[in-house]
């Protein structure tokens, strides 16, 4: 299994580019951002230095969207980072959320976001491409590779994964979901005539070791408020008992009342006080060493490819050493 970090690229940049430079030397082969300018600084810049700090990590964002960033120059951004730096860029794109409700927008619908995908991998790997009616292609672009990871929940989410994407991310670590998910973007990348195996899949959560598990929880508990804008998309287009998305998913937003983006991925979050005790367990990864190598290879053995840790809580370092020197070496 491979190992990422998800970092917020708040200032200083150089924090950023130390964890990632970090990150590497203890196993770590990812290195990913949120990407929501407007609340934190600009990770493209970033990006540059995280690429430079480090020999190997593939960097990229978890995840970028349609709506921001026009498709054409998402492309360009990520084609000339690989002819800088060799093919070590990856895209975890979704619909927005963050970055596009904080400027008054509505997430983008999947018909865009499948678009959208097309042209940018198309345009970063050298190719020519049909956008906005127009033939376009980066003419000093060389030939390279760039993987588009999907974020995804829903069950046509998860279907337009498996038939488009070259990989799924799952923003949460519950063993349930994970099987369901993965399930449903394998399904449908045979249904298409794709190879299921070739997908890449990635489970992004927060993790934090060590044997305090209410400070854990408490540090955490913003992650559940971040899935739950997700969850109660799903619960106004399904509705909330539905065959289409499990409960395991949705009950436990009931108690949700909005969401302020001010403290969006932040430990002490004021706005997250419905997220129960139980859904941190099962949404992150808490607790001891040997727990956490436990469910990780639960996750290994359901098909994950990577385990990447959103690092938003007060033990960073502590955090990173601990998987690289003693939770890393044991996961299969």
């Amino acid at each position: 299994m491979d190992f990422g970090v998800v970092l917020q690229t708040d200032p200083p940049a150089s924090r950023v580019v130390d964890l990632a430079r970090k990150a590497e030397t203890l196993g770590f082969s990812h290195g990913w951002t949120f990407d929501s300018h407007i609340l934190w600084q600009e990770p493209y810049v970033i990006y540059a230095r995280m690429l430079e700090a480090t020999d190997r990590m593939v960097v990229g964002p978890m995840v970028t969207n349609p709506g921001t960033r026009n498709w054409t120059v998402s492309g360009s951004l990520f084609a000339t980072l690989n002819d800088a730096y060799g093919d070590r860029t990856i895209c975890g794109i979704g619909r927005g959320d963050s970055a596009m409700r904080v400027i008054g927008h509505k997430p983008n619908n999947l018909a865009t976001l499948g678009e959208a995908m097309k042209v940018i991998k198309e345009l970063a790997e050298g190719r020519e491409v049909t956008y906005n009616g127009t033939q376009q292609r980066l003419p000093w672009a060389r030939p390279s590779q760039l993987r588009v990871l999907m974020a995804a929940y829903g069950p046509k989410a998860l279907h337009l994964c498996g038939t488009q994407a070259d990989g799924f991310i799952l923003q949460l670590a519950d063993l349930q979901i994970a099987e369901w998910t993965i399930k449903a973007v394998k399904d449908a990348a045979a249904e298409a005539g794709r190879d299921p195996e070739s997908l890449y899949i990635c489970v992004a959560a927060p993790a934090y070791v060590g044997d305090n598990i209410a400070h854990q929880r408490d540090q955490c508990r913003w992650f559940g408020g971040m899935v739950g804008n997700h969850v109660a998309d799903l619960v106004d287009r399904y509705g909330e008992q539905s065959d289409m998305v499990p409960t395991a998913l949705t009950d436990y937003i009931k108690g949700r009342e909005g969401y302020d983006y001010s403290g969006h991925g932040k430990a002490g979050h004021d706005h997250v006080d419905f997220v129960p005790d139980e859904i941190i367990d099962r949404f992150c990864i808490l607790g001891t060493e040997e727990q956490h190598i436990e469910r990780l290879n639960a996750l290994r053995d359901l098909g994950v490819d990577q385990f990447a840790i959103y690092l938003m809580h007060d033990q960073k370092d502590e955090t990173l050493s601990a998987y690289g020197q003693r939770i890393i070496p044991h996961v299969g």
